[in-house]
């Protein structure tokens, strides 16, 4: 017997939104949702990004997956306050971009960093005795210059990963290499910029970009709703006040200075230093604002 109605989902538009910097938890999170997005079978799907970028290897498997899911799902991004470095590469997984005009966006481009502390160890008397297998094992040492060699190898590590955030943007806009890198080259641009560049589609808000997703689905932009598929939680959190451990005490309250945002910031240096990112870093997260 064929059942006559369709499932609920069939009518709706499935929403994830990917917010803060991009590293592994955004990746289990949102590859979770994309799951759930296929089994399910909504017809459509409303990414909404409001990111500075993040980590390299994060930022292109949610790319893919995002790839994959186009067989199945019409897909429409939407850029919210800031989308730039690797929430741009994720985008790209979007066959159709729409953007605020005064959105912050491009970026595109790859930082590495590390830290050299040997001046202040050298004050109090520290040093430290390496024994290593290869002259690089120790690359971005934070008690010593790096050598000349060393610069080469993390020049040549860039080169690589920007190319490749290049051929994707020129990929999937349909965009001559060498027209991405006259404007790849690290600078940020507005929504209304990023049309004209071929970055993005069409100017709007969110609610312009879920009628957009409607219309390619088939269904009527005036009825179709969205359906936010948030992140599994343990059945435990259930039973705690608003769902989460801190909303017992959150950090920010005791603080009064942000103090909640700037641990974030300081666990995501902590645990992505020395790996090439995607990332812009807008002047609030210095401060330790989160945009």
């Amino acid at each position: 017997m064929i059942w006559p109605f369709k499932p609920r989902y069939r009518k709706q538009i499935a929403r994830i939104e990917i917010s803060g910097a991009i590293a592994g938890s955004t990746r289990k999170r949102v590859l979770e949702a994309l799951d759930d997005v296929k089994e399910k079978k909504f017809p459509a799907l409303l990414l909404r990004i409001d990111s500075p970028g993040g980590t390299v290897g994060d930022s292109q498997e949610i790319y893919s997956a995002l790839k994959r899911l186009q067989e199945t799902t019409q897909i429409v991004a939407s850029f919210g306050n800031i989308s730039a470095s690797g929430g741009v590469y994720i985008g790209m997984g979007a066959p159709h971009i729409m953007a605020n005009p005064g959105t912050i966006t491009g970026s595109i481009g790859v930082i590495l960093r590390g830290n050299n502390l040997e001046r202040l160890l050298d004050k109090i008397g520290v040093s430290f005795k390496v024994i290593k297998s290869g002259p690089y094992k120790d690359i971005l040492a934070f008690d010593r210059e790096l050598t000349d060699s060393e610069k080469g190898i993390l020049q040549e590590l860039i080169d690589v990963s920007y190319g490749q955030f290049v051929r994707t943007v020129a990929e999937a806009r349909n965009l001559a290499e060498e027209a991405v890198r006259r404007f790849a080259d690290g600078r940020i641009f507005t929504g209304e910029q990023a049309v004209e560049l071929g970055v993005v589609d069409r100017l709007g808000t969110e609610e312009d970009a879920r009628r957009w997703a409607a219309e390619l689905a088939g269904l009527d932009p005036e009825k179709a709703e969205c359906y936010t598929i948030e992140e599994r939680k343990p059945f435990w959190s259930k039973l705690l006040p608003g769902g989460d451990v801190q909303t017992l005490a959150p950090l920010s309250q005791l603080s009064g200075v942000h103090l909640q945002s700037v641990l974030e910031r300081i666990e995501f240096e902590a645990s992505t230093s020395g790996l090439p990112l995607w990332m812009y870093q807008p002047p609030g997260w210095r401060s330790g604002r989160r945009y």
